[in-house]
């Protein structure tokens, strides 16, 4: 690869291209296995913990390996780790396909159903930070906003393709269809990943001051305090986020008495306007220079919108009967809701990665998504408790305690100048 074509300006919307790929493929399994909810407590002779357990075991894997990835993304570069995961998920999904999913005569277990779901997160798990690492290679300050907005348009872009082929997939032609169809997205990725992906070529300077800067601050960000708060804050305001998209499809069928089609719809409305919003984000906080500020709004409204949820789930809670008309208007409010506490993504990162500076990007987004899935995790194991404890109203207004906390972990505002003595091209 020659180096006046890694070093095209026009080839960075390439990378972006791949990192945007990476993400939907992996997210559509992630995010996209939980729109099957209904379907998975069916097929698989599920009660609502079981559910819990195995939808948060993907997530699980993911928080076990982020960070290992990461670091090992700032030490080998990004391509034989995107490479490698991409691989690897892909054998993964295919085997699920082969020995996990139902058929007429056979039902796997809950050991290996959980065991695979697990496996995937723990090799999907390259896909973060070493997708966010090229974009913070290839662009500058001025439009890495936008750049890691649009690449975290990947996770509702893949949610909504989800959401909108493998509940049609699970219900028509089984389970198997579901894994294999996700197994061929990742393979898809992995060929133009291999085609594309390569990192700029620096110059000697450049080159002199990335060893000077991997000697005195390798690990620097694990030290970081300010980059653990937002860390902290992006983890916990992930927590509500995780409610929707995990519990969101069963509170629909057994709240709302929506049907798969309606419920479809609703989730695939969702993840398409989390999509936009984090696109206009982005581009927003990087004419404004705002992103502390937007974040902190963002999380704000998020709180909001959830009280106002779970205030509209307690009125319906005291009509003899769901009908069509509030039906309706709770589809909405949680789609309203899902996107309110979506938007905010790419803002996060972009403004974590920053901190870190692209050296040790791989390690930050590591340490962000580490967090992130632990709530992935957690999540989905809290929700049936707290439905045996109190109601639906208590989930959602959960999600607004929880927007309140992050509150206090986002920084209140940026700095005129944000020195990165770290960051290195």
């Amino acid at each position: 690869m020659s180096q006046a074509f890694t070093n095209n300006r026009r080839h960075r919307w390439k990378v972006l291209g791949v990192g945007v790929a990476a993400n939907a493929s992996f997210s559509a399994a992630f995010s996209g296995i939980p729109t099957t909810a209904v379907l998975i407590r069916s097929a698989y002779h599920l009660g609502n913990a079981e559910l819990g357990l195995v939808l948060g075991l993907m997530g699980l894997g993911i928080a076990i390996s982020e960070l290992p990835w990461g670091l090992l993304t700032d030490r080998w570069g990004d391509r034989p780790v995107l490479l490698s995961g991409l691989a690897t998920t892909a054998l993964a999904l295919a085997l699920m396909a082969m020995f996990a999913a139902p058929t007429a005569g056979y039902v796997p277990g809950l050991p290996l159903l959980a065991a695979g779901l697990l496996l995937v997160g723990l090799l999907g798990g390259s896909v973060n930070g070493s997708s966010g690492r090229a974009v913070m290679t290839w662009f500058g300050e001025g439009e890495r906003g936008m750049a890691m907005s649009i690449r975290q348009t990947a996770v509702p872009l893949g949610g909504a393709a989800g959401a909108l082929i493998l509940p049609s997939l699970a219900t028509h032609f089984g389970f198997a269809s579901v894994y294999g169809v996700l197994a061929l997205l990742c393979g898809v990725t992995l060929f133009f990943t291999w085609l594309w992906l390569y990192e700029p070529v620096a110059s000697a300077a450049d080159k002199a001051h990335v060893n000077h800067t991997a000697l005195s601050s390798s690990s620097a960000p694990l030290k970081d305090r300010q980059l653990w708060r937002i860390v902290a804050a992006i983890g916990i305001l992930c927590a509500p986020q995780f409610a929707i998209l995990s519990f969101g499809t069963v509170f629909l069928h057994d709240f709302s008495h929506a049907g798969i089609a309606a419920i479809t719809a609703s989730m695939a409305a969702l993840q398409c306007g989390a999509m936009v919003m984090r696109v206009w984000s982005g581009r927003w906080t990087d004419r404004k220079r705002n992103r502390r500020e937007f974040l902190r709004v963002c999380t704000v409204a998020s709180a909001i919108a959830f009280a106002a949820l779970a205030a509209l789930v307690t009125l319906a809670g005291q009509l003899p009967t769901v009908g069509p008309a509030m039906a309706a208007l709770l589809i909405v409010m949680l789609v309203l809701t899902g996107v309110s506490v979506s938007a905010w993504h790419g803002v996060a990162y972009t403004e974590l990665a920053t901190i870190a500076g692209a050296r040790n990007a791989g390690t930050a987004l590591g340490m962000a998504n580490t967090s992130v899935f632990v709530m992935c995790f957690l999540t989905p194991l809290a929700i049936p408790h707290i439905l045996t404890l109190g109601n639906w109203p208590a989930v959602w207004l959960a999600g607004s305690v929880c927007a309140l906390i992050a509150l206090q972990f986002f920084p209140k505002s940026a700095p005129a100048t944000i020195v990165c003595a770290r960051e290195a091209f």
